[in-house]
């Protein structure tokens, strides 16, 4: 099977060197290159330098220089058709076919790169002939000098008809490989063909290596159809896996930080040509879409030059509408190190506004306040949801929150996202201390304080802090007994799921721990007890988990028992939870009762009402007849 050079050059351009070669040499960054202990001999001082912009490492101790392909070879002892199948693999390039037909595309893919090429170099002429007065004098406009212009190598096309055909043809080029490549249009009528871009700025776009594939025309006259008009689908060009200026990006990503780059180096993503163009002569790494909504194409592509790029753009509604389409299209594809951050437009200025009036600095501060992604989502989810007046609203945001969060695929994350959506939403109500226990309740009516907290565990979650601080008393055994008969079969609870996310397990000091229980049941079903109890353990609920079976010992719960029948045990433990559920509410309204009797002494029919019937469920509970279903109520009443 033959190799291509474009098969070749496209898996460098997906794969950095020392991505490849760090993963078996240490390397460490040294200005615009890595340097580490050559792999080829042994020594104390690194001669082994690595340099991603030029694709190349060599090591000065054994004089060996190459590309990734022939590293493998070296290192690894693998023909080059072992190495090039390895690096596909991971590049996620499929190998060609040894296909005839193939091969014959592929010289016809080099012949119209060359003439796009020729194209260029045309349109770049034009811009500097008499013709191209009208285009500089809109550039100079824009504030960008003819050094600038010759940088980014924009062009004009003629308001002539076949001006650029002429001129293509002249040098021995086809009008039916010209009409491929995208330069000529082919009338409908069968009539001649002719230029695609006519009075129009033009900007080359090109592939991931830096190659002409393609332009797009900014027109002059302010009442063509189109104010900016792309090239067609071509053998070269694919828009929705395009992204204007991403070689550029790349050469800056790889330039120190004294003018931009480097490590820390931040890669933009911007709505227009212009507006790529104004951050990359700021000295920021900028690509954008061609007038298309982010594909998983460009995400996927951005991701290999950057595990978090920005996306920075227009304020107005169209802008808000891509940003929100892009995160729906992101969710899926998150992982670990691969995610967006957000940029918002200041005052309403685009990129190339901001470096025109206030210059790079003030660009590269507005770029550098950045906010995650999570965030934006939440304000996103937040506003569509307003007004958050009633409990069913307020519902169907957090159920809203929670679907999102189970759009990513990657377990770990998602969970991470859940508990981070959910954490923002109930800040939307804070508390600036609850009362978790009906003791602390006590001692809230006789005016004494809690206990001092219980030191938080280190690397817990937010949520396994609240329930760190809030766990300061020993919990209701019969609570207890709820909550300890999950941990030991999570598929006991699979039934009432969204009762326990909204209710918790009836006692608010459990909520957190309640919450996080839900997530890992949603995000990871396969946990079993052991693992439920070590996940949990690790977000920061240890002592929580050692509270609740040192209490549930102290209960009588029958489904706690070994070797009860599964259906049984069930069965007795949705009567306790709707018991629980009901008792809690009891609470509550006895509470809301008793701020009403301060104003109206008289009326104390409800309260005894109230009271009758919580006294007689925690009646129940201590005498176990809760258990079989005989006391005052059942608990299945209180969950229907």
């Amino acid at each position: 099977m033959r190799f291509d050079d474009r098969f070749l050059d496209e898996i460098k351009s997906r794969l950095r060197p020392s991505d490849v070669i760090g993963r078996t040499v240490k390397l460490r960054r040294q200005g615009r290159e890595y340097v580490g202990l050559s792999p080829f001999n042994k020594e104390k001082s690194p001669s082994f330098y690595v340099n991603d912009e030029k694709g190349f490492y060599h090591d000065f101790s054994s004089g060996k220089h190459g590309d990734i392909i022939s590293f493998l070879q070296e290192t690894e002892r693998l023909s080059f058709r072992e190495a090039i199948e390895r690096l596909a693999s991971e590049a996620g390039v499929p190998l060609p076919s040894p296909d005839p037909k193939e091969a014959e595309a592929e010289q016809r893919r080099l012949g119209l790169g060359e003439w796009l090429e020729e194209a260029a170099k045309w349109f770049e002429s034009q811009l500097r002939r008499p013709q191209g007065d009208g285009a500089r004098a809109y550039l100079d406009k824009r504030g960008l000098p003819e050094a600038e212009r010759a940088r980014f190598r924009l062009g004009y096309a003629p308001a002539s008809r076949t001006a650029l055909k002429d001129h293509l043809v002249s040098k021995g080029a086809q009008p039916k490989a010209l009409i491929e490549a995208g330069v000529l249009i082919e009338p409908e009528d069968g009539g001649a063909p002719y230029d695609r871009f006519r009075d129009r700025i033009i900007f080359p776009i090109t592939d991931g290596r830096g190659r002409v594939v393609s332009f797009g025309g900014r027109a002059l006259d302010p009442e063509a159809r189109a104010k900016y008009l792309n090239g067609p689908e071509s053998p070269l060009f694919h828009k929705g896996s395009t992204l204007y200026g991403l070689a550029e990006a790349r050469k800056l990503l790889h330039t120190p930080s004294a003018t931009g780059g480097g490590e820390d180096a931040a890669l933009v993503v911007v709505e227009g040509y212009m507006d790529a163009i104004a951050c990359q002569r700021a000295g920021i790494a900028a690509a954008a879409p061609l007038g298309t909504a982010l594909t998983e194409e460009q995400m996927a592509a951005l991701w290999r030059l950057h595990g978090e790029p920005t996306l920075c753009f227009d304020g107005d509604a169209a802008g808000q509408r891509a940003a929100h389409k892009a995160i729906d299209r992101a969710l899926p594809l998150l992982k670990p190190g691969r995610s967006f951050r957000f940029a918002l437009p200041v005052g309403g200025k685009d990129p190339d506004e901001v470096l025109r009036e206030k210059g790079p600095a003030a660009l590269k501060a507005q770029l550098a306040e950045t906010r995650p992604l999570v965030e934006v989502l939440f304000e996103r989810e937040r506003a569509a949801a307003d007004p958050l007046d009633t409990p069913e609203r307020r519902t169907a945001l957090k159920v809203a929150l929670r679907k999102l969060a189970g759009l990513i695929a990657d377990p770990d994350l998602s969970q991470a996202y859940r508990e981070d959506l959910l954490a923002r939403f109930e800040g939307l109500w804070p508390v600036s201390q609850p009362v978790n226990t009906r003791a602390d309740a006590a001692r809230a009516m006789r005016g004494e304080r809690r206990g001092p907290r219980k030191p938080v565990p280190q690397g817990a979650s937010m949520e396994g802090k609240a329930a760190a601080r809030n766990l300061s008393v020993l919990l209701p055994p019969a609570v207890a007994a709820a909550a300890a008969a999950v941990l030991n079969d999570p598929a006991l609870a699979d039934e009432q799921l969204e009762a326990i996310d909204v209710q918790g397990f009836g006692d608010v000091a459990l909520n957190e721990f309640a919450r996080a229980f839900i997530n890992l049941r949603l995000t990871l079903p396969s946990l079993d007890s052991a693992g439920m109890r070590r996940h949990l353990a690790e977000r920061g609920f240890e002592q929580t988990l050692k509270a609740i079976f040192k209490a549930a010992a102290l209960s009588d719960a029958p489904f706690l028992k070994a070797g009860l029948p599964a259906g049984e045990a069930r069965a007795l433990w949705s009567q306790l939870f709707g018991v629980l559920i009901r008792l809690a509410a009891l609470e509550r309204a006895l509470q809301d009762v008793k701020s009403e009797i301060a104003n109206n002494p008289n009326d104390f029919t409800e309260f005894y009402g109230l009271k009758s019937e919580r006294d007689a469920l925690r009646r129940d509970i201590g005498a176990g007849t809760v258990w079989e279903g005989t006391g005052s109520q059942t608990g299945d009443a209180y969950l229907h």
